[in-house]
């Protein structure tokens, strides 16, 4: 059982901001900047592009009114997508706030960010869904 299987599960706590049967969406607890949402899918497949078409396809659509409500909440040029797949062996995507490249740049040292600011992360995201 992965991370994520455990978070969605309920056994590791974690900031939702969605969820629906097939998928689960939270805040990066090492986010790059504020904002920054894994999308992950209740199906535990390692590599992303091993999910099936439907379902893949499905998940970009569960991703899409999370993207504009990252867009409204936060002070960005658009929502950025990252698949990268490698810190954990279950399929997941990013998405983060961004105004150029460079902050889909996972070298970068990431946010530590304080209990309090990641509930206000999460309403701010939340309220614009």
């Amino acid at each position: 059982m992965t991370i994520f299987s455990k978070i969605i599960a309920g056994q590791i706590p974690s900031y939702k901001i969605a969820e629906d049967d097939s998928f689960f969406a939270f805040l990066d607890i090492f986010p790059l900047v504020k904002g920054h949402v894994l999308v992950v899918p209740k199906n535990e497949t390692d590599r992303f592009f091993d999910l099936s078409d439907e379902y893949l396809s499905t998940m970009l659509l569960f991703a899409k009114p999370i993207a504009h409500a990252i867009e409204k909440a936060f002070d960005c040029n658009r929502c950025g997508i990252s698949v990268m797949g490698l810190e954990v062996p279950h399929a997941h995507m990013h998405l983060i706030p961004i105004n150029s490249a460079d902050d889909l740049n996972f070298n970068r040292e990431k946010l530590k960010l304080s209990v309090e600011e990641f509930k206000a992360v999460q309403d701010m995201i939340i309220q614009n869904l």
